[in-house]
């Protein structure tokens, strides 16, 4: 039982952390302690050091480049901290993994854990970084040229920033957990980016403000209701980082486990 209290505690200092850099709202703050009692319950202490990882990594990105992200923030449908939607929409399928560990032991586990948490680190590495980039995203699968913030655009910064997101978490779940082979984790992880690109650029729903005319992810902008013209309604960027996570951890079940 000691262990539990433990695992509980050290997730409530780091979003309380989070909360206080501004990084977490209180609800995300809740959801991280959540989410880290129960990477902490399936997965010990080493889980937790994986998933901690990403978790401070991501939010010292978050922070960098605050001036030239805050003028993308009118085209996204959130800003400011994380809530708690948003933490379960990246920690959420590493939860379930972990509550799985807990009740179905298996070193498999170890390795999906691993993927899931090295594509929420790929795709909020790309976001953060990616933003940064002095050169204008481009859209794909065509690659022309878009507005920065908008959904399924990339950058080669970008690109590069995922891989290598992806590929400290492998590293740190080969540490940490035993887990391999790092360089086929790496991949998955990737790929989960991967998904969340084409996700966003082909399916998730995109608004237009009828006052301004500035497409957005937001339903309501400019003291009015948007526009829908683009995508599914239900799909937006939270639905998008879930699935694309969850799309990841499939894929590796399905190739590993051959």
């Amino acid at each position: 039982m000691g262990d539990e209290w433990g695992y509980a505690a050290v997730s409530a200092i780091a979003a309380g952390g989070g909360w206080l850099s501004r990084s977490l709202s209180a609800s995300g703050a809740a959801a991280a302690v959540v989410i880290g009692t129960l990477v902490g319950c399936g997965f010990s202490w080493g889980g937790l050091w994986v998933f901690g990882l990403f978790f401070a990594s991501s939010s010292a990105f978050s922070n960098v480049g605050k001036r030239k992200k805050a003028a993308m923030a009118e085209k996204l449908a959130k800003s400011g901290g994380r809530d708690a939607v948003q933490v379960f929409a990246n920690g959420g399928v590493p939860a379930v993994l972990a509550l799985l560990a807990l009740f179905r032991p298996d070193p498999a586990w170890h390795a999906l854990f691993v993927v899931a948490v090295a594509a929420a680190n790929a795709d909020t590495w790309a976001s953060e970084i990616g933003s940064l980039s002095r050169r204008p995203p481009r859209a794909w699968p065509s690659f022309r040229p878009v507005e920065a913030g908008t959904s399924g655009a990339v950058t080669l910064l970008g690109t590069a920033a995922s891989l290598a997101g992806a590929l400290l978490i492998a590293a740190a779940g080969a540490h940490f957990l035993d887990a391999a082979p790092v360089s086929a984790l790496a991949l998955f992880g990737w790929l989960g980016s991967w998904l969340d690109t084409w996700l966003g650029a082909a399916w998730q729903s995109v608004y237009r403000c009828p006052a301004c005319g500035a497409a957005t992810e937001r339903k309501w902008h400019c003291g009015r209701t948007t526009i829908h013209v683009k995508g599914w309604r239900w799909l937006d960027n939270d639905a998008v980082n879930a699935l694309s996570i969850a799309g990841a951890v499939l894929a590796a079940a399905f190739v590993l486990a051959r």
